[in-house]
């Protein structure tokens, strides 16, 4: 099942928000998945099947390459199998809520397919922007 939609969620305590219920239902029945550094300053979950196989495919034959030990270490090192409570709610590591600028009341959540992402909501509506205008350009260009 693919990772779909965008949700705003309140934070129900210190560093802890509701996972949305379409993005628990295309976890599946697992309650942890890892949460890790995304790009552009969110976070990205994965469904810890899926995390494996990325992983693998980093760890591939050539490790002396400078982007695959750059990826690596961006996404290892801050990498955290993360539990889902019975309320769907999950506690998200103070060093990943600090990368990702996660403040105020609210984060959204994002289905990207195979993956999810948390953003703050600034972030989210400045990136949005920046990638609508890009979008519009591709198209014009195409044509």
């Amino acid at each position: 099942m693919l990772f779909l939609g965008e949700y705003r969620v309140n934070f129900s305590g210190q560093g802890r928000i509701v996972i949305p219920k379409k993005i628990r239902e295309a976890l599946g029945s697992v309650k942890t998945f890892t949460l890790t550094k995304g790009f552009d300053r969110c976070l990205s979950g994965y469904r810890n099947n899926e995390w494996e196989k990325g992983a693998e495919n980093l760890m591939g034959p050539s490790i002396l390459e400078a982007q695959k030990i750059e990826m690596k270490r961006h996404l290892f090192s801050s990498a955290s199998p993360t539990d889902i409570d019975d309320q769907g709610r999950v506690i998200i590591p103070k060093t990943l809520f600090e990368y990702a600028g996660l403040q105020g009341e609210e984060v959204v959540v994002i289905g990207v397919g195979s993956y999810f992402e948390i953003w703050s909501p600034k972030r989210w509506e400045e990136y949005s922007k920046n990638n609508e205008k890009n979008i519009k350009s591709l198209t014009k260009a195409q044509e």
